[in-house]
């Protein structure tokens, strides 16, 4: 009987899940949001070919909505951990095997997603999708650590544009603007650390470069 109960709370879990989420797909409201957001982005791409704009616009907004899924399901699956009688280390080892499948799922969306961009865009478009899913942080970016440290070697250069392509390939497949920017956020700790280390002081530098845009400004 009790074997039963637990099979009928987690189907119930599971049909509410399901109908969250066919709610919100099924929400015009939505589904327009989504679809203004992604052609935000294809319109920065210079797509002549308008058939190819509303494809890729397609493409980005069903990834947008995709993700959004797979994260409904997510907090459903944790919201049934609340209440399962569960000790601790159970709830544990359950939200350590829903991260790894989570983390699967994102991960197949994620190359699925890139594989179909490619096939519509030049490599140039693609990082201009991710650029304008993550706020164009990573150019943003790059170039403020070139202004504000102008003693910048190429090798040191280049080590900070891996480590923020490589914060905006995690940030693209985040589900809020916060969690985006703080992939963001860890990338630029780990850069910091890396410049500390070769004797650069950023706080001196900061300062510096703070005083150098305002004489600019007047």
């Amino acid at each position: 009987m009790m074997k039963f109960t637990k099979i009928l709370i987690a189907l119930v879990v599971f049909c509410a899940s399901f109908n969250t989420v066919f709610a919100q797909r099924s929400d015009t409201a939505y589904v327009k949001t989504i679809q203004e957001r992604s052609w935000k982005i294809v319109q920065q791409l210079n797509v002549t070919d308008q058939a190819k704009a509303l494809k890729v616009r397609d493409i980005i907004a069903n990834q947008y909505m995709d993700l959004n899924d797979v994260y409904i399901y997510r907090d459903a699956q944790k919201k049934q951990m609340e209440t399962s009688g569960l000790d601790k280390a159970q709830k544990q080892a359950k939200l350590d095997a829903l991260t790894k499948d989570v983390d699967s799922k994102i991960s197949k969306l994620h190359n699925t997603y890139i594989k179909n961009l490619s096939k519509n865009l030049s490599d140039e478009q693609v990082v201009g999708v991710k650029d304008g899913m993550t706020y164009s942080v990573v150019p943003k970016t790059f170039r403020a650590y070139q202004d504000m440290l102008p003693m910048l070697t190429q090798a040191q250069k280049d080590q900070i544009y891996v480590w923020l392509v490589e914060a905006r390939e995690h940030a693209m497949d985040a589900e809020s603007s916060d969690k985006k920017h703080a992939w963001f956020g860890k990338y630029k700790g780990r850069i910091n650390n890396y410049l500390s280390a070769a004797g650069i002081d950023l706080k001196k530098e900061g300062d510096a470069w703070q005083e150098r845009i305002k004489a600019g400004k007047k």
